[in-house]
This record gives structure tokens, sequence and C-alpha cells, in this order.
């Protein structure tokens, strides 16, 4: 039998889920997945505005699911750890075995 986690936990995690559900911040995501890239790098490649992607990116730093390097005047952004890469992984793997099985 599996153990609830408690609540600050899990309020914790529903705040993670709930950030990471945004599409433009998916997208953000997955652009910067395995590498760094700049905000003007990020905006371009993933179509929104440098503004846009500048907010996005500060609520994905403030929730730790981003990290942010100084290089001179540029800053980069990259994935916080592993297990955002993880939550990436694994919710693309559960949402293709959905569609690819017939129960979406």
């Amino acid at each position: 039998m599996a153990i609830i986690p408690d609540d600050n936990t899990l309020d914790r995690m529903e705040s993670i889920l709930n950030i990471a559900s945004d599409f433009t911040r998916l997208k953000i995501l997955y652009c910067i997945l395995g590498e760094q890239k700049s905000v003007n790098q990020i905006a371009e490649e993933t179509g929104a505005s440098q503004s846009l992607v500048s907010h996005q990116l500060s609520i994905l730093k403030k929730n730790h699911l981003v990290s942010a390097t100084r290089n001179g005047h540029n800053v980069f952004y990259q994935l916080d750890d592993e297990h955002v890469e993880q939550l990436l992984e694994i919710t693309f793997d559960h949402v293709n075995e959905e569609w690819n099985d017939g129960r979406n």
C-alpha cells in the first residue's frame, strides 16, 4: 500500500505540476532540454516574444524548474536538475502510451 505524502508535500507537488502544465512553459522546458540557451534563443525557437519568455522563465526559475548562469552580459538558462528532465520524459511517455494504445 502506498503512503500518501503529507499535505505540505502534496501542496508543493500540485504547485510544480500546475506550473509545468502551461503550454508556453512546456515549450521553453523542451527548448532548453540538454543545453543552455539565452532568452533570445528561446524566444526564436519557441516563437514567443522575448517579454513572454522572460516572464515565463522567471516563474520557472522561482519554482526551481530552471536555473540561470551569467556569462558577462548574457544569461543562459537550463533545466534546474535531472528531475525536471525526468518529469518531461515520464509525461511524454505516458501521453504517447495512451495515444498509441487507443485509450485516449
